[in-house]
């Protein structure tokens, strides 16, 4: 083989790819959050060939969208209005999920700057949490920003190869489970242009670990703190017990790390099932920190698959983009497509030809984020 029949070869193999990747339905639904949520959910994972086929007998986790200080608000709003995940889709889910024979269900979120309990930082966002335990016997809460309850981190590699680490140090939650669940809200994001399912993965590193103040040789397990240094601008190392970058010299550029991050991410920690809240949420960014042409909206919708990428590839055209967008374009302008990074290493597809939607067809809610 001639170097440029190597060279021809290596560039198509991302076309290759993107004919090859799992593609898997995706079930759209008009709804509102006074609608009986239970029912909703329940439909739509009859969709998808039911729950109980999935979770009978398994333990499931689900994680959060918890971004961001629970004192931050967006015009007053609530915060499940606007930029977090909603009690009422959490409630009805996690109804579901008990109804449908889960064995175990777990809340997991690495809360914004505490390695505390979980069940504190959700009182501080006005949760009911007592009405969602009672909702199941089976419901549990880690806080996986630190070690939690587990007694060492989990080291899971990146099945295919990474882009930016090799391997991920997460708290047991993420390793002992059968079934992952991401609830992820319908939004921009200042860097990765969507946050959706996949995206929202990416607060499944701890902060203890891959945090501004985690350890130098070991996690410190009261993380205050983001993960700027880290995961954004690659300005430190993690904590020298978890794995090093794969080449330090790479872009620090947040806009090529994070993507890369988020797709090593999928990559390591499949999404079982994917759920994305588009019935209230806010456009322009991720949450209030952001500022610019932030605004809340009622796209009036909620998104389920079984695959992240193809679930928020059906997201993202609802929300009026091209899913395969190149970076230069909206809502790419300043960051690489995470989709079709995660698309490369053969974790789902990106292309809306492949993707069967059920129930609600993408121009009947396609709703124009900017």
């Amino acid at each position: 083989m001639t170097r440029r029949e190597l060279l021809a070869l290596a560039a198509a193999a991302p076309l290759v790819r993107a004919a090859t990747t799992p593609a898997s339905p995706v079930v759209i639904a008009p709804t509102s959050y006074t609608d009986k949520l239970d029912d909703q959910i329940q439909w739509m994972f009859e969709k998808l060939g039911g729950a109980s086929g999935i979770v009978r007998n398994k333990t499931v986790t689900i994680k959060l969208n918890l971004t961001g200080s629970p004192g931050l608000k967006f015009q007053g709003r609530s915060l499940g209005t606007t930029h977090y995940s909603h009690p009422a889709t959490v409630a009805a889910m996690v109804s579901v999920l008990d109804a449908a024979g889960a064995k175990r269900i777990r809340l997991v979120e690495s809360a914004w700057g505490t390695g505390g309990p979980l069940e504190e930082y959700l009182l501080d966002s006005g949760w009911n949490v007592r009405a969602l335990k009672n909702a199941s016997h089976k419901l549990e809460f880690e806080n996986t920003n630190a070690l939690g309850l587990g007694k060492k981190y989990s080291r899971l590699k990146v099945s295919a190869g990474g882009y930016i680490y090799p391997s991920f140090d997460l708290n047991h939650s993420y390793e002992d489970t059968d079934v992952f669940v991401s609830m992820a809200k319908l939004k921009n994001h200042a860097t990765c242009g969507v946050t959706l399912s996949m995206k929202n993965c990416f607060g499944i590193t701890p902060a203890s670990t891959y945090g501004d103040d985690a350890g130098i040789d070991a996690p410190n397990e009261k993380p205050t703190k983001g993960r700027g240094d880290v995961c954004h601008i690659g300005k430190r190392q993690p904590s020298k017990t978890a794995a090093a970058e794969l080449d330090p010299t790479t872009s620090r550029d947040p806009g090529y790390r994070m993507p890369r991050i988020v797709a090593d991410l999928a990559s390591t920690r499949p999404i079982d099932i994917a759920f994305i809240d588009g019935i209230e949420t806010m456009s322009g960014g991720e949450g209030p920190w952001v500022g610019g042409n932030l605004k809340y909206v009622k796209p009036g919708v909620l998104i389920m698959g079984t695959n992240g990428v193809c679930t928020d590839t059906v997201a993202t055209a609802v929300m009026g983009y091209d899913p395969r967008a190149k970076r230069g374009t909206r809502p790419f302008e300043t960051c690489d497509n995470t989709l079709l990074l995660a698309e490369a290493r053969g974790v789902g597809s990106a292309d809306l030809s492949r993707i069967e939607v059920r129930g609600t067809p993408i121009e009947k809610v396609r709703f124009p984020f900017r």
